[in-house]
C-alpha cells in the first residue's frame, strides 16, 4: 500500500498514540518538579524523534547486523509492555509502576523507548522508508509533524491531569492498564506467528 504524506502521518499518530498514552505521561509527569516538567518533555520527545529518524535510514542494516527481525523486535517490545501494564494495575513498592525511583525524572525509558519510540513506531518508520525511499523527505515532514503532535500532549500532561482529579487519573491508569496488557500479548502473538507461520 502507497501512502501519502497526510496518510503517513494519520498512521504515525496512531501507532504512536499521543492521547492514549496520556495515563502513562501524566503519573511519570507527575513526580517531575514543575519548573522542569515542559524541558523534560521536549527532551525526551527529542531523544524519540532521534531514535525514530535514525531508524528510518538504519534500522534494517542495525536489525540485520545483529541478527535480530522485526518480529524478535515486536516481541520484545511486549513483554515489556505486560510487566508495565502489570505494575500499572497491582501497583508497586519502592519504584513507579515505570522502573522509576522516587523523584527521578525520567531519561529515555520509558516516555522516549518504548513509548514514543516502541517496536511499533520503528517497524512503522522502517516500513515507510523501505517501500517509498524516493520519497523520504515526505516521511521526514510526516514524522516530524506526529512528534510535534506527541510533544504538545506530554508538555500540556499536568493540565489535563488537574482538569481531570488524581482519582480519576488513577483510575484510567489501571483501566489502561488493563487495555494496555491487551495490547501487548496481541503484539507478543502477532510476532510469534509471523516468526513460525512467515519462517526464520
Amino acid at each position: 500500500m502507497d501512502h501519502s504524506f497526510l496518510s503517513a502521518l494519520i498512521l504515525l499518530l496512531l501507532v504512536l498514540d499521543p492521547l492514549g498514552s496520556l495515563p502513562i505521561f501524566i503519573p511519570i509527569m507527575r513526580a517531575v518538579p514543575k519548573e522542569r516538567r515542559t524541558r523534560v518533555a521536549i527532551r525526551e520527545v527529542g531523544i524519540a524523534f532521534c531514535v525514530l529518524f535514525a531508524f528510518m535510514f538504519v534500522g534494517e542494516s542495525f536489525l540485520r547486523v545483529m541478527h535480530l527481525s522485526e518480529r524478535s523486535l515486536e516481541v520484545a517490545g511486549g513483554v515489556i509492555l505486560v510487566i508495565i501494564a502489570i505494575r500499572m494495575i497491582f501497583g508497586s513498592s519502592g519504584e513507579s509502576a515505570y522502573g522509576l525511583e522516587p523523584g527521578k525524572e525520567p531519561l529515555i525509558f520509558p516516555l522516549a523507548v518504548p513509548l514514543l519510540a516502541g517496536p511499533s513506531a520503528m517497524a512503522t518508520v522502517l516500513l515507510l522508508a523501505s517501500r517509498q525511499p524516493d520519497r523520504i523527505y515526505e516521511w521526514i515532514g510526516a514524522l516530524s509533524a506526529a512528534m510535534l503532535v506527541s510533544g504538545l500532549v506530554l508538555v500540556l500532561a499536568d493540565r489535563i491531569r488537574k482538569l481531570l482529579g488524581d482519582s480519576v487519573v488513577s483510575a484510567i491508569e489501571k483501566l489502561m492498564g488493563l487495555v494496555l496488557t491487551a495490547i501487548a500479548v496481541e503484539m507478543i502473538l502477532a510476532g510469534l506467528k509471523r516468526y513460525f507461520v512467515g519462517g526464520l
